[in-house]
């Protein structure tokens, strides 16, 4: 039984080095958004570059991070940490470096590869290893800083990007790197299966357990890549990009075949048998679409069209994290009270009022009279559903799938907002060089939100017809406090036997 007490010296450093490893991977989800527009001139490169820089990792984050829990509870979740951990530095480093954009798409996917194996394994150390009284609270602290990352993260890139520049955007990760592994092989025990090693040796057991499923992660990640390439390219209409198009849904089908047929997938499709389960997923489609486009496409209306400066930019859009921040674990013990219904058909309604709030988000745009009451509004939105959601996901599914149903909802979120990064500047005409052009930009972005807003509608209408109340399974920290936007929350597998 895992007996790390969290007062120890073991137990804060064990803590300090899993904040500082998620972090990592949630500061890059949000700062670099941010950025986008002095890349965009620093290299000399299109919208379609500046999409691909925020989709490149969102695309192998997205595809592999099933695959990457699986990697750490087949061969020890500490040691993939710590490679997560040393892969995703390497790979900032190279993005810091970058001498033009074709290098730094590139390197965002490796990016993304690192945060894959790195993201998962954060919180499942923390619940292998800290004794059960405390764990609780470990799981708390560790979600409350998160949170609080996620908060400086978009003031930190803007700040970065005024000053030092943007390259520092990605290597500040270096440093924190440094810092994390060596404390990671230091003073984490390692654990896989949901049971530390020594706790195997004790009771003479040696299996590891998880799914390492590589081909069903190849043609999930491929048919994403190749749907994304489609959307970003469909302006040529070009017939390759057509021939992209159709591959891309053929290696959608052979996914779903594989995992269907395979003995022990990443993503078994029984885990669907539960509606509740599906409609919830579907609900995080709707949702996390329309804020994956809204967080991509926000900060450069602020720069292009209104004349912020990255750091006001990056400040502007501080109150829907600190909101949700506060408020989550409200909005939770209500869900509670009340069921997931309502609060999961509000919920998609207010952040919709919020994205029809911003088009009065224009040029010499006032932050108070303009900006602060759409993002306001988009944040109670949130606060109202994205902790009930976590709770229904996993409340939906057997305890012992907790953490591969968690999985599946994060890996769903990420993958609507690379979908949606990539589909709105087809949906509205965004040229090439629209983010060049303030007009030509502010009529897209207008477009854009007012699109954002039919799909968090169309979300809220399903969440009513189909969301029903079920027996609350969730209590736990990470299910309530929760300060990050890009995705929902990552629970870890739950241990194999009652510790």
């Amino acid at each position: 039984m895992p007996d790390v007490r969290l007062a120890s010296p073991q137990g804060k450093w064990i803590l300090l080095t899993t904040i500082l490893g998620s972090s990592m991977a949630m500061l890059d989800s949000t700062v670099v958004n941010v950025a986008l527009p002095r890349i965009g001139r620093d290299l000399d490169a299109d919208l379609a570059a500046l999409q691909w820089t925020v989709n490149a990792y969102m695309l192998t984050l997205a595809g592999l991070i099933l695959l990457g829990g699986s990697l750490g509870d087949r061969y020890g979740r500490r040691k993939i940490f710590v490679v997560g951990v040393v892969w995703f530095a390497a790979a900032s480093l190279l993005c810091g470096l970058a001498p033009n954009a074709g290098v730094l798409v590139a390197a965002r996917a490796l990016q993304g590869i690192g945060g894959a194996l790195l993201t998962p394994g954060s919180l499942a150390l923390i619940q292998a290893s800290f004794h059960p009284d405390d764990r609780a609270r470990a799981v708390g602290l560790w979600s409350g800083f998160g949170g609080v990352g996620a908060a400086v993260g978009p003031f930190l890139g803007g700040w970065l990007v005024d000053g030092p520049g943007w390259r520092w955007v990605f290597l500040l990760n270096v440093p924190l790197a440094l810092l994390c592994a060596p404390i990671a092989v230091r003073h984490v025990p390692e654990s896989d299966g949901g049971t530390s090693r020594s706790s195997e040796a004790e009771s003479g057991g040696g299996t590891k357990h998880g799914r390492f499923d590589v081909l069903g992660a190849a043609l999930g990640a491929l048919s994403l890549a190749l749907v994304t390439y489609a959307l970003i390219e469909a302006g040529e209409g070009s017939p390759v990009v057509v021939l992209t198009a159709v591959v891309g849904v053929v290696a959608g089908v052979a996914f779903v075949l594989v995992e269907k047929r395979r003995p022990d997938p990443m993503m078994p499709l029984g885990i669907f048998a539960s509606r509740q389960f599906t409609a919830v997923n579907l609900v995080t489609l709707c949702v996390y679409a329309a804020l994956g486009g809204f967080f991509f496409l926000a900060v450069i209306q602020l720069q292009v069209v209104s004349g912020y400066s990255a750091l006001a930019a990056g400040t502007a859009l501080l109150p829907t994290t600190l909101m949700m921040l506060l408020l989550s674990a409200r909005s939770g013990a209500l869900a509670d009270r009340i069921g997931p219904r309502i609060p999961l058909t509000v919920g998609p309604l207010v952040c919709a009022a919020g994205m029809l709030l911003m088009l009065r988000v224009g040029p010499d745009a006032s932050y108070v009279a303009d900006v602060l009451p759409a993002v306001s509004v988009l944040g109670l939105g949130l606060v109202t559903l994205v902790a009930p959601l976590t709770a229904t996901v996993l409340a939906s599914v057997d305890v012992a799938r907790a953490g591969l149903a968690s999985g599946i909802n994060n890996a769903a979120a990420r993958a609507a907002g690379l979908i949606a990064v990539a589909a709105l500047p087809v949906l509205t005409g965004m040229g090439p060089e629209a983010y060049r052009s303030p007009d030509a930009f502010d009529d897209a972005f207008d477009q854009a939100m007012a699109l954002c807003a039919a799909v968090l509608v169309a979300g809220a209408a399903f969440a009513f017809a189909t969301v029903r109340r079920l027996p609350p399974d969730c209590t736990r920290p990470e299910c309530r406090t929760h300060g990050g936007v890009v995705a929902p929350p990552l629970e870890g597998a739950p241990s194999r036997k009652r510790l």
